[in-house]
Order: C-alpha cells, then structure tokens, then sequence
C-alpha cells in the first residue's frame, strides 16, 4: 500500500505539473481527489490493511491528501499568473463591486471527512425519513412502552405513531430489513430531541451511526473499527477506552472515550481534569433489533456505534458552544475559509 501511495504521489505531481490551462487542472483535481478518484480509490483499500497497518496507512493516504492539494493550488495559482501576464490585466486590483466567496461549512466538512474514513473501511452509505415511524424509532430498537425517550418531554411527536426521529438507529432495522449479512453500513443525519438550547446542547443536530453485522463479529472487531476511526480522524497516538453502559439496542453496550485533544491526557478544563472526552456510544447489536428485522436467530452478530457530528467538529475546531454551528454568523463562519 504504502509503495502504491508514493506512485499515486510521483504520479499525480506530474500530472499537476503538465496540466497548462485551469480546466485541465481542475480535471487533475477530480481525478486524484473527487468521490470517485485515485485517492478515494486507496482509502478502499485501507479495509484490507492489517489493524497494526492502518495507522501508520492512514496517516499516510491523509498526508497524500494535503501534497496534492497543495500542488494544485500552487499550479493554479501559476496560471493565473500566466494568464495576467498575457492580457496586462493586474488580477491583483479590487474589483467595482466587493464578491463574497463562501465557503463549505464546518459540519458538512466534518460529516464528509469522517464518511470518507469509513468508506475507506469498506462501508457503504445509508439514509433514512427524518420524519419516523414510532415502531423504528422506538419499538424495532427494544425500547419498552414506558421507556423515559417516549415521554413528549424528550420527543417531537407528529401524532402517536410518528416522530421527528430522535437518533439514526432506526435507518439500521430499515437497512436490515432490505439487506442480508455481510453488511458495512454508516448513515448520516440529522436527528431531533426535545431538549433546551445551550453551548453544549441543541434540539436538532447531526449523527453518524455505523453498523457492520456478520458471522462472528465481537467486540474486538468493533474496538479495532474505532481505533482506526480516531487514528485516521485526529492522528495516530490518541488511545481509546470503552466504558459499561446501556443502551436499549446493544447488549453489551459501551461508552467510547478518547484521550483528550487538548492535553493529549493529562488533564485541562476541555476534559474536566480527566484526560479523557467522550465521542460516541456502541455496543453488539441486540437479539432484539436482530428479531425486528427479520433475521434468523442466532445467525449473526455485529456491532453498532453512533457519535454525535457537531461534538466531534467541536472537538476539531476547538469550538466551545455548539449554538455557533447553527446561527449562521459569518463572522464564525468566515473563519473556516481555507481550512476546510
């Protein structure tokens, strides 16, 4: 993989290189960088790689990643120049009426990037009704009838039997019920709760839940999947741990932690003095959600995880208040510009 890595690399520069107009070296860009190009192509492969590999792999497809775009900026840039000197026109001089450019946004960069990593993994994307029926909200997931989630202090009810819905699990029962393991599957959205605004709380925000279900998965399978996630994500060295927890739809369920950030561990008012910051909550897939949706019993087991997008663009970006997300300020959002 690695030798693969440093041809696409000699490659792809050359490439840049040769390219004489902008639209050849947008074409470049498409083909190293876009969904279905060469770069996206070996982030595949990464599912491939050995657990000890993918670190040190994955570190490398993100630094490959960084040159190449850095090259195209700089041809691009050449040729602006080029261009300038052809037609005596100062590029450099403002223009009569000021454009604003925008740019993406932290939360879409963030839900696409972590996509990515996955997909790199070898899982596939699903969506699902932001507007939900309550059996796969709630009873498909083996919530019981007096379970706390149901009260409509937690939930937006449409009427009795449909609901803004309050996590991506329910998109899991749907895809099992149309697909038979082996299966990899991550699925973005936005959900809904009931909940107060604050900084570090909002009543919509967005989730990413994973499911891979096969014969003889355990939780080995899933703690390899998240250390490679964060390895990838916020670089090798950060380690993990998984807490006892529960969760109506896994048995065992799990919190995930990871070494904080901020103070790489040792403790700082971002992690509380603990060293450590929660990034998503995971366990084996319950018999019960097997049984909703419609698999045989016993058959197969898997894991699940979900995290929540907008903690994890905080925990990026070093932003202390989820609210910035949503208000639409450009005096935050300008700050993104040539980060994302």
């Amino acid at each position: 993989m690695q030798q693969a890595i440093e041809a696409l690399r000699a490659d792809g520069l050359t490439r840049i290189d040769q390219a004489t107009t902008a639209d050849e070296v947008e074409a470049v860009r498409v083909a190293l960088l876009g969904r279905k190009g060469e770069v996206t192509g070996l982030l595949r492969g990464l599912k491939d790689a050995t657990p000890e590999e993918r670190p040190a792999i994955g570190a490398a497809l993100n630094q490959l990643k960084v040159d190449l775009t850095e090259a195209l900026d700089v041809r691009k840039a050449s040729l602006a120049g080029t261009s300038e000197q052809h037609t005596g026109l100062d590029l450099t001089l403002p223009g009569a009426s000021p454009v604003s450019l925008g740019t993406q946004h932290p939360l879409l960069s963030v839900l696409e990037e972590m996509c990515d990593i996955f997909y790199g993994m070898g899982y596939d994307r699903g969506e699902g009704p932001e507007v939900e029926l309550d059996y796969y909200n709630f009873t498909a997931l083996n919530f019981p009838d007096d379970h706390p989630a149901r009260d409509i202090q937690d939930t937006f009810f449409i009427n009795k039997d449909v609901v803004l819905r309050t996590q991506t699990s329910p998109v899991q029962v749907r895809t099992m019920e149309k697909i038979d393991p082996p299966l990899a599957y991550v699925f973005p959205g936005r959900v809904y709760r009931n909940e107060n605004a604050d900084a570090s709380h909002s009543s919509e925000f967005f989730q990413l839940e994973g499911l891979r279900v096969d014969k003889n998965i355990s939780l080995v399978d899933l703690r390899e999947t998240v250390e490679a996630f964060v390895s990838s994500f916020f670089g090798a060295g950060f380690k993990t741990r998984f807490r006892p927890h529960f969760f109506p739809f896994t048995e065992p369920s799990v919190e995930v932690d990871m070494q904080c950030v901020k103070c790489s561990g040792k403790g700082c008012g971002v992690c509380g003095q603990t060293g450590w910051l929660e990034i998503m909550g995971a366990g084996m897939v319950h018999p019960n959600v097997f049984k909703a949706a419609g698999y045989p019993e016993d058959a197969y087991t898997g894991f699940a995880f979900g995290m929540g997008v907008d903690r994890i663009a905080m925990l990026k970006y070093g932003i202390d208040d989820i609210r910035l997300l949503y208000e639409n300020d450009l005096r935050f959002l300008n700050q993104f510009r040539g980060v994302l």
